[in-house]
């Protein structure tokens, strides 16, 4: 029996045709990335074609898209809240504990 959560696509990226077997609810997100690194290789290879490699210029989409991720991943960093917030209960925990 098939894994109905599975799906088979494939995704245009530049000027490659890939197949991926994704789960089934990734599948936008998957369409997605692949515009994204698409539209950033364009233009790369748009500035400087001819006068860098094809490897390079895959090189400077995967850092400018790694570095797109870094700053969402530090833009939605909870730890900083959720330390502040621990605090605060243990603080007011020991206020209540205390008048009881």
């Amino acid at each position: 029996m098939a894994d109905q959560s599975k799906l088979n696509i494939r995704l245009h990226v530049y000027d490659e045709e890939i197949e991926v077997k994704i789960n089934r609810e990734d599948e936008e997100y998957y369409r997605n990335a692949a515009k994204l690194i698409t539209d950033r290789y364009n233009a790369y290879a748009q500035a400087y074609k001819g006068r860098k490699s094809e490897h390079v210029i895959s090189l400077m989409t995967l850092i400018d898209v790694a570095l797109m991720y870094e700053r969402e991943r530090l833009h939605n960093d909870t730890a900083p809240y959720d330390d502040v917030l621990t605090r605060l209960t243990k603080e007011m925990e020991e206020v209540l504990g205390s008048s009881r």
